[in-house]
Parts: structure tokens; sequence; C-alpha cells
């Protein structure tokens, strides 16, 4: 059985220092991506340099994106990573909030972008409904939507899994994050 210690070494990742880092915080709408990654975006400017917050729902108000079918979603992913890529790239950290619920764009980043770390807040469907987090779960003409009446890819070998049950605070959740973060980069 492998300590804890044998378990992060082979975790921690080695940083390409030439390059920004890539927060890619995924998980279901409403599940507290972009409110966590707000509240660690001043951590990751402290610990590793100059970082940019962006959202999906920023990008999609910024290019006026409104297709929501799996389909559309998945170019829009394609986009999201190329971007992401871009900034990293330029020495900039991205802290990038995104539903992101397919395995190729993730499989994509880890290929291309020099120091990726895949963060996934995990969150029960149900629950996110029951708390009332996003109001396109309760608009009968919101569309076509991530772990209602499309199957989320979730993420099977993301870096970090931060469990957001909604009994713990998201300012607890995110110290959480920062922790493991540090743990392994």
């Amino acid at each position: 059985m492998k300590t804890y210690t044998e378990e992060l070494n082979k975790m921690i990742k080695k940083i390409n220092k030439t390059k920004g880092i890539l927060f890619w915080v995924t998980g279901l709408s409403g599940s507290g991506k972009t409110t966590i990654s707000k509240k660690i975006k001043k951590d990751i400017i402290k610990l590793y340099g100059p970082t940019i917050l962006v959202s999906g729902d920023d990008l999609r108000k910024i290019f006026k994106f409104n297709k929501y079918t799996s389909a559309e979603r998945y170019v829009l992913a394609k986009k999201f990573c190329n971007f992401a890529k871009f900034i990293t790239d330029q020495k900039m950290n991205l802290i990038f909030a995104v539903v992101g619920m397919m395995q190729s764009p993730r499989n994509w980043n880890k290929k291309n972008i020099d120091n990726y770390l895949e963060i996934y807040i995990k969150a029960n469907i149900k629950s996110i409904i029951k708390v009332n987090k996003k109001k396109i779960y309760h608009n009968k003409n919101s569309g076509d939507i991530v772990g209602v009446n499309i199957k989320p890819e979730l993420p099977t070998k993301a870096d970090i899994i931060i469990n957001n049950n909604f009994k713990k605070s998201t300012d607890l959740l995110s110290k959480e994050l920062v922790q493991k973060i540090r743990d392994i980069i």
C-alpha cells in the first residue's frame, strides 16, 4: 500500500517556467466553478504570478456565442482550448472556469498545454437543482443543458477533485483547493 507521500510525489507537476499555468476548473453548471475560481485568484497570483480569470460565460458574452447543442458546445470548447494555450504561451496564468464536460478538449489540453492542471468541482445535479444555484434548470426554454438532456463526460483523470455537496462554504472549498494546488505544483 502506497503512502500519502508516495501518491503525492506521483502527482507532483513539473512546471515549464517559460509558460503560464492553465487552471482548468470544470464541473456542471451551478457546481461553484466560477465562485471558487474568483476566491482562489489572489492566492494563485501570490503563489504563481500574473493570472487572469475567465469563465465560459464571460467568453460567451464577449463573442456572442449562444448555441448550446452538443456539437456546438464541442466547437466552442475547441476554441476555448486554443484561447487558453494562447494565454499560457505568453507566460500568463489562466484560471478558466468552464463546464467543459467533454473528454476530447481536456485530452487536447493535456497534450498541448505544458502547465495544465485539471480541477473538477464535483456536484450532484439533483443537489444543484435543489439549492437553486442556476435558473436554467428551472426554465423550460433553456435549451440543451449538460447534465439534464446532454450527457456529461465527467473527468476521469482530474488532477484535483473538490466535492461540493453545498454543506461547506465556498470559502472553505477555496482554501481546500489552494492547498491541493500547492501540494502538487
